[in-house]
């Protein structure tokens, strides 16, 4: 029993400290640096824990494997963390290809700040529409985008930091 509780804190703890250390990044690149380094704290007191398990041990598989499981499996909890919080801002470029007029209402409808660009594509003039928005907003705005127009060009960047304009799609009519 003693040896399951061992493999099940290891993996617990590399679970727990690799997410930390997602979230820890997703923060720091935001410029949330005080909640970044709290989450460092935590982070690296519970791999240290962890190590110590599994250094002291080195001729264990088991734990070696349940090391590495706990990474494995605390890389795929982090990235389903990152995704859930949506922080912060992503700027989405659509090139419509149908209906650029009856697109560009909708979306302003559904309050989304829409600029528009005129560019020049294989075959002719195409509007480029730039929208900034909280990235907890993007899958209504490509539900609205594939409802559309559902073969438009879209491009989806991350935006660090954003100052001014628009709300953003904050809110919904």
């Amino acid at each position: 029993m003693e040896v399951l509780l061992n493999l099940g804190f290891i993996i617990l703890a590399r679970v727990t400290d690799v997410s930390l250390s997602t979230i820890r990044v997703l923060m720091l690149m935001r410029g949330k640096r005080v909640t970044a380094a709290s989450l460092g704290f935590f982070e690296v007191t519970i791999y240290l824990l962890a190590l110590g398990r599994v250094v002291q041990h080195l001729d264990d598989p088991l734990k070696i494997v349940a090391y590495g499981l706990g990474f494995s499996l605390g890389t795929i909890l982090g990235g389903v963390i990152e995704e859930h919080l949506a922080i912060g801002y992503t700027l989405v470029q659509v090139i419509p290809k149908n209906r650029c007029g009856e697109l560009i209402r909708r979306l302003r409808a559904e309050n989304f700040g829409v600029t528009v660009l005129e560019g020049q594509g294989r075959s002719g003039p195409r509007s480029i529409l730039n929208i900034t928005l909280r990235r907890k907003n993007l899958p209504r705005l490509l539900a609205c985008v594939d409802e559309l127009d559902p073969i438009a060009f879209v491009t989806i960047y991350d935006a660090r930091k954003t100052k001014g304009g628009y709300s953003l799609g904050d809110k919904k009519k």
